[in-house]
């Protein structure tokens, strides 16, 4: 009995529904791979930067809607610097200490002994930091100290059991010195915390450095070496739209998807500024704000360029900015091939933070000391001209941000601030004379409130109280 061909449709859709199925699993396992890169990188850091036990990071890390986490197996190897993970058997990736620069994720086929070398000397000598004095702080029957511990400690509060805050320190400075402050359990005053997004108000203060110095002009085209072909629009970027947000580059910017630029620049690019450099125009740079990290991250490539020594490079933060206000715990991670990775990566004390605010709130000079240029901060204030909310300024929040889309929520007048994912905030007060700093492993929005927050710690505060 002769059998039937079968129909050309048959054929098509069974040919379809295979494509189907191999790019699933092609997209299942670059997911999984982004996970695997995800959970080395943080318990990496975590451990050899927070100096944290593997166990409590683990604990931290694997929450709420990162709970799948624990399917993905990790080792520790203190002795190398490396931390392991695995899942399947065969997805693996490896993130390694370098010292100074913080941890990296180790590119495939390369060693953790090439990737410390490739580009960023792990110098024993780079860990040299200036002692930084203690900031002033007011004592425990003061007033205003005695006035804000409630409001403090109601940060620590979790009203919903489903949806934690998880604060994991409040710092409040008035004058010059902090007049509240707490911890959550297993973290102190010399713990580092990561800043993820506040990390973009630090390259705002690297840029001005720099511009100070005369070395840099924010309206000048940067120095892109993939946009160099006769023709590139791209080649039309400044650093004024890059501070902006407004560069055009076609760059998506949504932490929950794994999808996202933002995470396959952050977990699956060793470099992470090549990646960016390869993104094409979706508009005229300067005329569409977009928020989005890979501009941060081309800002930290392009003082790289400028700087061209990476020793020199590695240092200009701490040399320039850092131990001159007194953020020694402060370090920025780089990536893979050794730029830093101004979007997100940046670990340092509250305090720290802390002080950080306090530059911006002292208009860019620490002790009489110029860090800033004059009228940097001004600058810094000034709405991008394409972000139509008014809400954002140069790699500084003007307001509280919201979901993305909506408006940022209205602050006093010349207020700044600083934010990052997981509720990270600095901001800054000059109504009030005052720097809040919020720390955080807020996996949920809208668990924590932040703009209240902020109002119950003014209303604490005396706003015609002169400094000292």
């Amino acid at each position: 009995m002769n059998r039937r061909p079968l129909r050309p449709v048959v054929l098509l859709v069974a040919g379809a529904m295979l494509v189907g199925a191999v790019f699933a699993i092609e997209r299942g396992l670059e997911t999984l791979g982004i996970a695997v890169a995800f959970k080395a990188k943080m318990l990496c850091s975590g451990v050899f930067l927070s100096d944290w036990r593997p166990q409590d990071v683990l604990a931290e890390l694997q929450i709420d809607d990162l709970a799948p986490l624990r399917f993905i197996r990790t080792r520790v190897d203190p002795s190398e610097g490396v931390v392991r993970a695995s899942a399947l058997g065969f997805v693996k990736r490896e993130a390694a200490t370098r010292g100074a620069t913080g941890c990296a994720l180790v590119p495939r086929g390369m060693t953790r002994s090439e990737l410390r070398h490739a580009s960023v000397r792990d110098d024993s000598g780079l860990w040299g930091r200036k002692p930084a004095l203690p900031l002033p702080t007011a004592p425990p029957d003061d007033p205003v100290r005695l006035a804000l511990d409630s409001v403090i400690s109601r940060a620590f509060d979790e009203p919903d059991t489903t949806r934690l805050r998880r604060t994991r320190a409040v710092v409040v400075m008035q004058h010059g010195r902090i007049v509240g402050e707490r911890y959550a359990p297993g973290i102190t005053s010399d713990t580092r915390l990561l800043g993820w997004s506040m990390t973009k108000g630090v390259m705002n203060a690297l840029v001005g450095i720099l511009v100070r110095d005369g070395r840099l002009s924010i309206d000048t085209p940067v120095p892109i070496p993939e946009w160099s072909t006769p023709g590139d629009p791209r080649a039309a970027i400044t650093m004024r739209h890059l501070l902006h947000m407004s560069s055009g580059l076609r760059l998506n910017e949504v932490m929950t998807s794994l999808r996202s630029d933002v995470i396959r620049m952050l977990l699956a690019n060793d470099d992470m500024a090549a990646f960016v450099a390869s993104r094409d125009l979706v508009a005229t740079p300067g005329s569409r704000w977009a928020y989005a990290s890979g501009t941060s991250v081309l800002i930290a490539r392009v003082i790289r360029n400028m700087l061209d020594n990476d020793t020199v490079y590695v240092r200009f933060p701490r040399d320039a900015l850092f131990d001159r206000i007194g953020m020694s715990s402060a370090v920025i991670e780089t990536d893979a091939a050794g730029t830093f990775v101004g979007s997100s990566l940046m670990y340092a004390t509250a305090r720290d933070w802390a002080r950080f605010g306090q530059l911006y709130l002292n208009d860019g000079t620490w002790n009489g000391e110029r860090i800033l240029p004059e009228d940097w901060v001004d600058f810094t204030r000034i709405p991008a001209p394409a972000d139509s909310n008014r809400a954002y300024g140069a790699h500084f929040w003007l307001g509280v941000p919201t979901d993305p889309g909506q408006p940022a929520i209205s602050l006093s007048a010349g207020a700044l601030q600083a934010a990052g994912h997981e509720g990270q905030y600095i901001t800054i007060i000059p109504s009030h004379d005052a720097v809040i700093v919020r720390l955080g492993r807020t996996r949920y929005g809208d668990a924590w409130d932040h703009a209240a927050f902020i109002q119950a710690v003014l209303g604490k505060l005396n706003p015609s109280e002169k400094r000292n």
